[in-house]
């Protein structure tokens, strides 16, 4: 025995006052404490004792608020806008010293504190509040309300796209303090727009106007976007801008630092990160920066004092959110612009047919250049139809014209040249050589493809084909129907030996190439940046696009090739873009003229006199026969609807990538259109939730999906 252990025993060295302490502190452990989970027996704050919680459950017929008791200890962690744990779905069975107990756990958002609840039965507990940071604030509160009624969705689905995950790091860092707002910056390439200069006036002095922007063709956009943020901080005001991809994200945040410096605005891409974009998201929420450039999902950032919302090329597809229920973001951001004092701005090089309403209506007033600009900035375009096709012998044996071989090798001597190619891979679809008669698998009649030159497989169940003969004619000798774009790269290696040929698509996309001579070949949507733009562009098969059985074809056929010829060098410079397609085509003739606008003028008087979108407001409802019979059937649609349908809905076949709105592998799925006159959608979207809903509550077992304002409707 130590020294140290024999005078710890001794009785006069202080061991019974240890004893002591030790017996006190096992006597205080036995106390029986309210458990954390259901806090039994424990008191209720003393202000404000029920908590109005909304649970993370997306079911239609849960969509509405939940009251819980407020237990004393959470009192000051349990306030509006913080994230919490509740037990849900135990019933009002289990009840035990007057406080509901049992039920899963799950997460929710307190919405409000309540000195009492509507509820007359017994209250379950706050289980616990997962972080004391409010991130659900009113503004952000009505705005997902009024998205979910929008989109006829749960708002727990909404927030689902509107709160980014947690993320403990991120959150226990404090933001930086605001800087004070910049000078206003001078109209730069705006003075090139009639009414640039007024508009930017107009952002720094506190206005809110509204804007449909035709862009005009070449680099200068992101500029043109930073320099209309920079004024709406100066009015000590925030600006937001939603941007389609990382890319053009990228450019708008170089823009925007090049002209303010850093530490004034937050890149909200999904590239950056779970943690660095929760930090970024959490220091707009707390008001350190008050400008944001992000992709789809910061249309609903927190900015404070909302002074500016701007969407640029809302075209495209990624603006349309995949998951429920479907918001896109230029719906979401008018909605945002709508009741305040806030500017919106939608800008792209083309022109949708929903900006031509916005203007049409008078909501939004055209922001242009006139012609003298516009002949100054866009290349020269010229066509390629059938008939020029058809007398070209080089055409006929190589798929590329003579114009198109001409214009490569006269763009090659002063810069980089782009091919756009509407396919990717070698060989996507594959037909007869003879007779055209399109080739397709013996064993579930899918496409063939040729992945590489070493064989063929089936595009639906991957089956490889080893003996194919046509059905029609007997043929054993294929060609490809649309070219891809590693083929028309090979084709254009082999023509132009010494020249390097670049990719750009899904599997590898490239951000910018060098001012030096290239060709890059490039899918529609991954075209990179020239730094001194294009000396030349070639856009090949443009009837795959134009033909598309799509009411959208044409607009989007012309909003693929304004984008890849906004590349390139204006006429001044030499530039020429090339468009293999039939002349007379609506679409090519907007190009050739470089008049997106009137095109879709043309496009939104058909439709208002065809009653088809944006004119009149659609939904479709997808499912089984008998579900969808069901359900149309119980939905009380507004006495002005119209059902059109319900038609087959193609199957997802073995191995084939899933589309949005395809039925499941083996399932024949029906689809209605749903379509009401203006002024009646917010009905329609009322009548489809409350249908959606009671079917959920019977426990129907057959799934219907319901899409407000679907992006394609055939």
């Amino acid at each position: 025995m130590s020294s140290d252990n024999e005078r710890s025993a001794d009785p006069g060295d202080g061991a019974p006052e240890q004893l002591a302490l030790i017996r006190e502190t096992v006597r205080r452990a036995k106390v029986p404490r309210a458990k954390p989970r259901t806090w039994r027996d424990a008191a209720l704050a003393k202000e404000l004792p029920v908590a109005r919680v909304l649970v993370n459950k997306g079911l239609l017929h849960l969509d509405q608020y939940f009251d819980y008791a407020v237990p004393e200890e959470l009192d000051a962690e349990a306030q509006p806008g913080v994230r919490v744990r509740v037990r849900f779905g135990a019933g009002g069975r289990n009840v035990r010293g007057g406080r509901r107990e049992g039920g899963g756990l799950i997460d929710g958002f307190l919405i409000e504190r309540r000195a009492e609840s509507d509820y007359t039965g017994a209250l379950a507990a706050l289980a616990y509040v997962v972080s004391p940071e409010p991130v659900l604030g009113p503004d952000l509160l009505a705005l997902s309300r009024a998205v979910a009624d929008r989109y006829a969705g749960s708002l727990a689905d909404v927030l689902q796209l509107a709160v980014p995950p947690r993320n403990g790091r991120a959150e226990s860092r404090p933001s930086p303090e605001p800087l004070p707002p910049p000078p206003a910056p001078s109209a730069g390439s705006w003075e090139r727009y009639a009414q640039g200069s007024a508009f930017l006036r107009a952002l720094a002095e506190g206005g809110a106007p509204r804007a449909v922007w035709t862009a005009l063709p070449g680099p200068h956009w992101p500029e043109e976007i930073a320099r209309a943020m920079a004024a709406t901080l100066a009015s000590g005001r925030g600006a937001l801008v939603v941007v389609p991809d990382g890319r053009a994200a990228a450019r708008v945040d170089a823009a925007l630092t090049g002209l303010l410096g850093p530490g004034r605005h937050a890149l909200l891409t999904a590239d950056s990160g779970p943690e660095k974009r929760y930090r970024e998201w959490l220091a707009v929420r707390r008001g350190s920066v008050r400008a944001v450039v992000g992709t789809r999902a910061a249309m609903f950032a927190p900015v404070a004092d909302l002074g500016l919302v701007a969407v640029w090329d809302d075209g495209d597809a990624s603006h349309s959110d995949d998951n429920a229920p479907f918001p896109h973001v230029r719906e979401v951001l008018e909605l945002r612009a709508a009741p305040g004092r806030c500017a919106f701005l939608l800008g792209g090089t083309n022109c949708t047919v929903e900006a031509a309403q916005l203007v049409e209506s008078g909501w939004a007033l055209p922001l242009r250049a006139d012609r003298e600009q516009l002949r100054i900035a866009a290349p020269l375009v010229r066509t390629v139809g059938d008939g020029e096709l058809a007398r070209d012998g080089a055409a006929r044996a190589a798929r590329l014209p003579s114009l198109a071989w001409q214009t490569v090798r006269d763009g090659l001597r002063s810069g980089p040249v782009l091919v756009q190619v509407p396919r990717r891979g070698y060989a996507p679809r594959l037909a007869c050589e003879r007779c055209r008669e399109p080739a397709r698998c013996r064993h579930c009649a899918g496409p063939l493809q040729a992945p590489d030159q070493r064989g063929l497989d089936c595009a639906w169940c991957g089956r490889a084909e080893t003996a194919w003969h046509c059905v029609a004619c007997g043929s054993n000798r294929l060609r490809a129907q649309i070219v891809g774009a590693r083929r028309t790269a090979e084709e254009l290696g082999r023509a132009f030996p010494a020249v390097p040929v670049r990719t750009s698509g899904r599997d590898h996309v490239l951000d910018s190439v060098p001012d030096v001579p290239a060709l890059v070949v490039s899918t529609p949507g991954a075209e990179p940046v020239a730094e001194s733009g294009y000396a030349a562009a070639l856009l090949l098969d443009g009837w795959a696009m134009v033909g598309r059985p799509d009411l959208r074809a044409g607009e989007e056929a012309l909003r693929r090739w304004t984008a890849a010829a906004s590349l390139v060098r204006g006429q001044p410079e030499g530039g020429t873009v090339v468009v293999v397609a039939e002349p007379t085509l609506r679409p090519v003739q907007a190009l050739v003229r470089w008049d997106p606008v009137g095109h879709a003028r043309r496009e939104l008087a058909e439709r208002a006199e065809l009653g088809f979108p944006p004119v009149s407001r659609m939904a479709s409802v997808t499912g089984a026969p008998q579900a969808l019979a069901a359900f149309l059937a119980a939905a009380e649609l507004p006495p002005e609807a119209e059902v059109l349908g319900p038609v087959p809905v193609p199957a997802g076949g073995p191995g084939r990538p899933r589309r949005p709105g395809d039925a499941p592998p083996g399932e024949s799925w029906e689809r209605a259109l749903l379509r009401v006159p203006p002024g009646s959608g917010a009905a329609l979207a009322a009548a489809l939730k409350a249908a959606q809903a009671a079917r959920m509550s019977r426990g129907s077992g057959e799934q219907v999906r319901i899409r407000v304002d679907p992006p394609d409707i055939g």
